[in-house]
């Protein structure tokens, strides 16, 4: 069964300087217990028959993704809300082996103009911002005539501007973005904005996905029945540098921050981090959806979360999160800007120069992507690690790396004993 080590954080050291005496114990090393970390670690215990050691420095699994039950019974999460959706049936079907589901499409208000409005912009926005009754193409209309077209589109404001015009941007998105991001939108690649779209029509979900549902019992159960193989050993609450001092490992897989790993040779990337309040109230609800938007610059949190909404639970008592972006603190976002893409460009180069280490996720690879798309990267590194061993990953259909995988060879690549390519 898996090995659960529960020490607490050891002192950080200089350098990652392992033993070199005797053979290999694992032969994979992974750092980072979140998604992508997890999904290879499953993959090469089932798949390869692979020993792996997964650490992560918090004392926990699951990442960003971790769930617990807080002191009223309900159902948290302690990094901000995080709603599955995937296009992806092989990711969901990958998934479903560790977790039942529960139906969910997020929807999100906004507080704008004293009211509770839908985001994304919406027919019913639009009528109950304006007090008008428009149609469809009435809507249409409407935004085409406030939209202040862009020539060359480059920025978020420039995206925004371009589809609802200036007041809406002002009223939606510009204060919102600064608080997130601590930039203006005109300072903002043109992808931050442009992941939110338009509708003329009344639907009001947040996402599109074909699969929106919500592990029946949480995350953090999900990443337990994932991660509970004899070819797992699991070390939490220690640091990296601390770990391959002694630790004996053949490959390592990193999902930490890429300039942490290289030290920050050419300065830290940047990124927006995030603090949370969680607190429960005496009340039944609490707002009429999981999430509310606050795009006002009058208060300082981007949205409130209540839990129960995407859960499903009963409780006379709710519980909710009030999220607060910050320049310092644990990195959770990448902050798209051509500069900070230019100087991402030179760690990956020194990533793909080093031998026996992947990169992989959104902080190794300095990329904002959604949970889906993490199980996916990770899902196709498998499948590249397998085929280079002579193993073939079955199964696979729309994305690599989901059937098991015949055991291969012992690997032959040698054992980690100083710090590479560094």
């Amino acid at each position: 069964m898996r090995d659960f080590d529960g020490a607490a954080p050891a002192p950080t050291g200089p350098a990652y300087v392992g033993r070199t005496d005797g053979p290999a114990v694992f032969d994979y090393l992974i750092v980072g217990a979140g998604f992508a970390g997890s999904v290879l670690a499953e993959r090469l215990a089932a798949g390869l028959d692979k020993r792996v050691l997964l650490i992560d420095r918090r004392p926990h699994i699951g990442g960003n993704a971790y769930d617990h039950h807080d002191d009223a019974g309900v159902l948290i999460h302690r990094y901000g809300p995080h709603i599955f959706h995937t296009n992806s049936q092989p990711v969901a079907d990958y998934l479903s082996r560790f977790t039942k589901w529960r139906p969910y499409e997020h929807r999100v208000l906004a507080h704008v103009d004293g009211q509770l409005v839908p985001i994304p912009i919406n027919r019913t926005t639009v009528n109950q911002l304006y007090g008008l009754a428009l149609d469809e193409a009435g809507v249409a209309e409407f935004l085409k005539s406030r939209a202040e077209p862009v020539a060359d589109v480059r920025t978020s404001e420039d995206v925004v501007v371009g589809a609802v015009g200036r007041e809406l941007y002002e009223k939606f998105f510009r204060g919102y973005t600064r608080k997130q991001w601590g930039l203006d939108p005109s300072d903002l690649d043109k992808a931050v904005t442009a992941r939110v779209p338009t509708r003329t029509n009344d639907d009001d979900r947040y996402f599109g996905d074909s699969f929106q549902n919500m592990p029946l019992h949480g995350y953090t159960r999900m990443f337990e029945n994932m991660l509970d193989h004899p070819n797992i050993t699991i070390r939490l609450g220690v640091d990296f540098r601390d770990v391959v001092k002694d630790a004996r490992y053949r490959n390592l897989i990193f999902t930490g921050p890429v300039d942490e790993y290289f030290e920050y040779r050419f300065g830290k990337l940047p990124y927006r981090s995030l603090t949370f309040r969680h607190e429960t109230v005496d009340q039944e609800w609490f707002q009429p959806v999981a999430v509310v938007n606050y795009p006002g610059e009058e208060v300082p949190h981007t949205r409130i979360t209540e839990y129960k909404h995407l859960t499903g639970q009963t409780n006379p008592r709710t519980s909710l999160t009030y999220e607060y972006p910050s320049a310092e603190g644990d990195p959770y976002y990448p902050i798209p800007r051509a500069e900070n893409a230019a100087l991402y460009r030179k760690y990956q180069e020194l990533a793909d120069a080093t031998p026996n280490v992947h990169f992989v996720g959104r902080l190794a690879t300095y990329r904002y992507y959604n949970m889906d798309q993490v199980v996916a990267q990770a899902l196709a590194l498998y499948t590249r690690i397998a085929k280079a061993e002579g193993a073939v990953a079955e199964g696979a259909r729309g994305i690599s790396g989901i059937g098991a995988a015949s055991p291969a060879a012992p690997s032959s690549a040698p054992v980690h004993s100083r710090r590479e390519a560094s």
